[in-house]
C-alpha cells in the first residue's frame, strides 16, 4: 500500500514506511480521517444545499396574504424537504458510525489524561442525558492530548468543540421541529421554512466545524513522533 504521507510503496510485512518512516497504523488511521472528513463535507453539501433550497420559499409566502395562500400548494412544496431531511440523518448515521470507529483510534493513540474512559467514546453518545455532555468532554480531550497546546490554545480549540457541540444539538432539535411542524396558515408555513433554514444552517455548520476537528486531530496525531 501506498505511504500517506509521501506516497512511497510499504510492504505488508514492513511496520514503518521504508522512505519517511511513518507508521503503517498512522497511514490507516489517516485513511480512517480522509473518510470520515469526506463525508462530513457531503452531509455539509446536503444540508446546505437544503437550506438555500428553503429559502427560496421565503419570498412567494411573504408576498402572499391569508387570502392567496393555499396550504395544499405549499404542503407540496415542502414535503420533500422533510424526505431530504431524513436522507441527511441517514447520512449522519452512516457517518457517525465511521466518525464513532476513528474516534476509538484517536483516543487510544493520544497520551492522556483524559477525564472520562475510552469505553465513553461509544457509550457517552447512546447514554440518555449523558449523552448532552460526555461526547464533547472526549472531543476535547482526544484533541489537546494529541499534541502540545498553551493555555489560549486550549480556550481555542474548547470553544470550538463547544461551538460544534451546540450546533449539533440545535440541529438536531430543529429538523425534529420542522419535521412535526405544518402549514395549514400561513403563520405555520413561514414558521415551517424558518425552522427548516435553521435546522439545515446548524447541520452545515456542525458538519463544517467537524470536519475541522477530524482535520486537526488526524493531522497532529499523525506528524507526532515523525
Amino acid at each position: 500500500m501506498p505511504c500517506a504521507l509521501c506516497g512511497d510503496i510499504i510492504p505488508t510485512e514492513v511496520a514503518r514506511c521504508p522512505a519517511c518512516g511513518a507508521w503503517a497504523r498512522r497511514r490507516d488511521f489517516r485513511a480512517v480521517g480522509v473518510a470520515v472528513f469526506m463525508l462530513l463535507g457531503f452531509n455539509a453539501f446536503i444540508a446546505l444545499g437544503s437550506g438555500m433550497s428553503l429559502v427560496r420559499l421565503l419570498d412567494p409566502l411573504r408576498e402572499a396574504t391569508h387570502d392567496t395562500y393555499d396550504p395544499a400548494l405549499t404542503g407540496r412544496a415542502i414535503a420533500p424537504y422533510t424526505d431530504v431531511f431524513v436522507i441527511g440523518t441517514v447520512m449522519a448515521g452512516i457517518t457517525g458510525l465511521l466518525y464513532l470507529g476513528w474516534l476509538w483510534r484517536a483516543y487510544r493513540q493520544a497520551p492522556g489524561p483524559h477525564r472520562h474512559r475510552q469505553a465513553w467514546v461509544l457509550f457517552g453518545w447512546i447514554c440518555p442525558l449523558v449523552n448532552l455532555w460526555v461526547p464533547p468532554r472526549v472531543v476535547y480531550d482526544v484533541w489537546v492530548n494529541s499534541g502540545r497546546f498553551r493555555a489560549a490554545q486550549r480556550h481555542l480549540v474548547g470553544l470550538v468543540v463547544t461551538v460544534w457541540w451546540i450546533f449539533v444539538l440545535l440541529g438536531v432539535g430543529l429538523s425534529r421541529l420542522f419535521s412535526h411542524s405544518g402549514v395549514q396558515t400561513l403563520a405555520d408555513a413561514r414558521y415551517s421554512v424558518h425552522l427548516g433554514v435553521a435546522a439545515a444552517a446548524c447541520q452545515a455548520l456542525a458538519a463544517a466545524l467537524c470536519m475541522t476537528i477530524v482535520f486537526q486531530v488526524t493531522r497532529l496525531q499523525i506528524a507526532r513522533d515523525l
